[in-house]
């Protein structure tokens, strides 16, 4: 049976995902507003564009850039699985030049890609957009994918991360930990540490091996023990800390303690948890 889902999220206004499952619709040829990457996970496609139609097996990315009159439809009779990305192209083109200052020029023509990590990392994103997760750690991700240029035709060679001045980093960590129960958007902690958004993730990510948004999170969780070991309620630390909601506030804890707050408030002294 044939299924076809998608994802959006007002907070993320600039990103779009579809997931589409043995689906044997076929395409006119078309054009997008966003800069749009497709996965096949199953079957093979015949993309068309520029005149000429290119099989696209299992384990591929198809990039197209925004405005582009493309169409990407399964082979006669048969059916396909595939993913697709729809991202903001002024967005992307911004994330690009963050590190290069002529971004635009790999969104020029549409492009084929094989590589596995590629698609594997793609998969792994778009997993993350499906999901529950916070929206913060959604935009980091999508950062983190788009510049690093993996779904790119001729991806840059791979660099040491940025280094992160360690009195900025204490500044960082400083504010983190003064108000971990605020969402402290990318954008303002990229602007103290003096870097653009994807090299400021990367430089946190390689001194503290967590990404900035993650690290605030364990700040959080670490915060939760020590007010349930004091005997506050679960709502209040739940909102104290900023969580959404309780399903929220439950995931990350258990991600984090392996035992759900209400599981971790009810330890008696003795217990290691």
């Amino acid at each position: 049976m044939a299924t076809q889902i998608f994802w959006r999220d007002r907070a993320l206004p600039f990103v779009e995902s579809r997931r589409a499952c043995r689906s044997h619709a076929c395409y006119v040829p078309h054009a997008h507003d966003t800069v749009s990457i497709g996965a096949v996970d199953h079957g093979t496609s015949l993309f068309s564009s520029d005149g000429t139609t290119t099989r696209v097996m299992p384990g591929s990315l198809v990039m197209v850039p925004a405005g582009h009159v493309h169409a990407c439809n399964p082979e006669p009779g048969a059916s396909w699985s595939y993913q697709m990305l729809h991202l903001d192209r002024d967005w992307v083109h911004a994330v690009l030049a963050e590190s290069d200052d002529d971004a635009a020029a790999p969104l020029a023509h549409p492009a084929v890609g094989h590589a596995r990590a590629a698609y594997e990392q793609f998969c792994a994103l778009n997993d993350l957009l499906f999901s529950a997760a916070d929206p913060a750690e959604k935009e980091t991700a999508l950062i983190e994918f788009v510049g690093g240029r993996g779904w790119l035709p001729a991806p840059l060679p791979g660099a040491q991360p940025p280094r992160l001045a360690p009195v900025r980093l204490k500044r960082i960590v400083a504010l983190l930990e003064e108000d971990c129960g605020e969402r402290l958007p990318v954008e303002q902690l990229a602007a103290l540490a003096g870097m653009s958004r994807y090299a400021f993730i990367r430089a946190f990510r390689a001194r503290t091996g967590m990404t900035p948004h993650a690290y605030q999170l364990d700040l959080r969780i670490r915060r939760a023990r020590a007010l349930l070991r004091a005997g506050r309620a679960l709502t209040d630390v739940a909102h104290e800390l900023g969580f959404a909601d309780q399903s929220h506030f439950q995931r990350v804890f258990k991600q984090r303690v392996a035992v759900t707050p209400g599981g971790y408030s009810r330890c008696n002294a003795h217990d290691d948890v």
